[in-house]
């Protein structure tokens, strides 16, 4: 493990240093508590003075790309911004994808860019490109500082702009935010004659920051806006209008008080609960006797069931659903009214559906409007409305059971089922998007057992997948990553981060040698006229225990559930990161996946499907 950083006064005694110390005082009273840092010159002042706060855990990393992640991942856990700093030129070009996914999914991130002077810019000069506006409108927020100047005025600025980066990038709603901030010679901690004092580091304005504790200089006090009794009131009558409504549970993870919540309204409505396996619904003691359902996707698949099926209200909670299915679902069904709960208000609507947006903290309304329906004598919804959906999923559930439970080799449905019984209860599972987070949602049952699932479901790249995972598991130890081989050589630079740090995590890789998704698009059964292996899937046959090896990293491959079973026991209760790899049949996933589908279709048929 990294051995923390010397905690060595010295004197603020140039402007950069005076600057950078104001700012990192007030980032840290104002909430932050990780900075990720990449080594460069022209971030000197930055680094040095984020390492010698009390306050805020420094991580070091040697590539910007996946020191981003890293922070977006800790941030997502954490539910609180992070900030990172990287020296000037395309250094800050790195953090793209990651500002990206931030804006996108709506994670708070400080993105603090260290520049050269404006004089030193268009001239030729090292490491210097366009910085100003870099990550355009994928920021919520941007600002450029001026190169620091001495005098306490200019550290009210820098404690100011702290303050309102934090504020801007908690939302709502969230997002990243980025400094853009020059620094001029010297770029040491050598004295500056025209700072006067040594670099007073304390505003004129104000009480001293011993004085004022943990308060930061300027607060801005910001909450999410409550359900007004007129919207309860018109939401009520919408709901008590509609036979046959669904809640429909998109990827979120932004209050833990969401899925009792959203479990309580769907008990009060007689309404299904669509759960994907990333919204946080689909696992809790808040299901027991709820009707949340995991195989809707299935289900939909079979188009008599989903024509059968008309919705008249869909209430949509969080972002847009992975599954395709619920999306041709939707477009079959025009009549239906779509609302979505979206305290933001970000109009996350591909498929230009949604009838009114409601703009209201979602768990504050779902809890609200329980109340109200609970003194009725009868749910609104169709009693054969809700059952014709539980009988399906039962009989779904069934089916993926039994297959998953018959002789066979290991393949990505049986990996889920393992994971799913493996894992202890308050467990968190980062999955990667692709055929991850696709095999999460088909085979992960509904339990009363706790587990938090996190993703990068923003811009849903598979871009820094491993590094996110490290992030979020220093804020949960423990943490296990379910991902796909292509995922995890895409960013196998960010094993670094648990060699050096010694993070703990389990990181459960599906080997399937290439790109297993592109096997479910229309290109592929055209085959060698479009040179299908070679231009979608990328077979690769390269050796994960090496790679593993490389970073120092325990590194076990497993080929039966009993096998993957012990292996993540072993991992869960040791040190470090482990690299658990499961190779299996691209073919095979492929094969057993369809066959699936096929028997809850016909089972669906059998059934009657409505």
């Amino acid at each position: 493990m990294e051995a923390s950083a010397p905690q060595t006064k010295f004197p603020a005694a140039n402007r950069n240093y005076a600057f950078a110390a104001a700012l990192f005082e007030e980032l840290a009273a104002s909430g932050v508590r990780h900075v990720c840092v990449c080594p460069g010159s022209r971030s000197a002042p930055l680094a040095v003075s984020a390492s010698r706060s009390e306050d805020l855990r420094v991580w070091v990393h040697l590539d910007e790309r996946a020191a981003s992640f890293f922070a977006l991942g800790l941030a997502r856990a954490e539910r609180a911004p992070v900030a990172l700093v990287c020296t000037s030129g395309t250094a800050a070009a790195n953090f793209l994808p990651a500002v990206v996914e931030a804006y996108q999914g709506r994670v708070p991130l400080l993105v603090l860019t260290a520049d050269r002077p404006p004089e030193l810019r268009g001239w030729g000069a090292a490491q210097t490109i366009d910085q100003v506006g870099l990550f355009g409108s994928h920021v919520r927020w941007w600002s450029e500082a001026s190169p620091p100047q001495a005098g306490a005025g200019d550290l009210s600025r820098a404690r100011t702009l702290a303050c309102r980066a934090v504020a801007v990038a908690g939302g709502p709603p969230s997002g990243p935010v980025h400094l853009n901030l020059p620094f001029g010679e010297p770029l040491d901690p050598t004295p500056d004659p025209d700072t006067a004092g040594g670099g007073e580091s304390r505003p004129t304005r104000g009480a001293a920051p011993e004085a004022r504790g943990s308060r930061p200089y300027a607060r801005n006090w910001r909450s999410l806006p409550s359900p007004s009794p007129e919207l309860l009131s018109d939401l009520l009558e919408m709901v008590l209008s509609a036979r046959r409504g669904v809640i429909a549970c998109g990827p979120g993870d932004s209050d833990p008080g969401l899925p009792d919540a959203v479990a309580r309204l769907g008990r009060a409505l007689g309404w299904p609960v669509l759960a994907e396996s990333t919204s946080q619904v689909r696992c809790g003691p808040h299901t027991d006797g709820a009707p949340v359902l995991a195989c809707f996707d299935a289900l939909l698949r079979d188009r008599r069931f989903a024509l059968a099926h008309p919705p008249d209200l869909v209430l949509r909670i969080g972002a847009p659903l992975t599954s395709k299915a619920f999306q041709q679902w939707l477009d079959l069904h025009p009549g239906g009214r779509l609302v979505l709960l979206d305290p933001d208000r970000t109009w996350s609507d591909p498929q230009h559906l949604v009838s009114e947006v409601i703009g209201a903290d979602p768990t504050l309304l779902c809890g609200e409007l329980e109340e109200r329906l609970r003194g009725r004598p009868s749910q609104p919804g169709s009693p054969d409305w809700l059952g014709e959906w539980s009988a399906a999923e039962t009989r779904a559930r069934r089916i993926v059971e039994d297959r998953i439970e018959a002789p066979g080799g290991l393949l990505a449905p049986q990996v889920v089922a393992a994971l799913g019984e493996v894992l202890p209860d308050g467990a968190t599972l980062f999955v990667s998007n692709s055929m991850a987070v696709r095999d999460l949602d088909g085979f992960l049952p509904v339990s009363t057992r706790r587990l938090r699932v996190l993703a990068n479901k923003g811009a849903n790249g598979i871009d820094g997948i491993v590094s996110s995972a490290l992030g979020a598991a220093v804020a949960l130890p423990g943490l296990v990553l379910l991902s796909g081989d292509l995922a995890f050589l895409h960013d196998v630079g960010g094993l670094f981060a648990a060699h050096r740090h010694g993070i703990r995590a389990t990181l459960v890789i599906v080997n399937d040698d290439g790109g297993g998704i592109f096997s479910l698009l229309p290109i592929a059964a055209h085959g060698e006229r479009v040179d299908f292996e070679r231009l979608f899937t990328v077979s690769h046959g390269l050796d994960l225990a090496a790679i593993a090896g490389a970073y120092r990293l325990e590194h076990r491959r497993v080929g039966t559930v009993a096998e993957l079973r012990e292996a993540v026991h072993h991992s869960l209760a040791s040190s470090g990161t482990q690299v658990i790899e499961v190779a299996v049949d691209r073919r095979e996933n492929l094969a057993l996946r369809q066959e699936i589908q096929q028997e809850i279709c016909r089972s669906l048929e059998n059934g009657g499907g409505a």
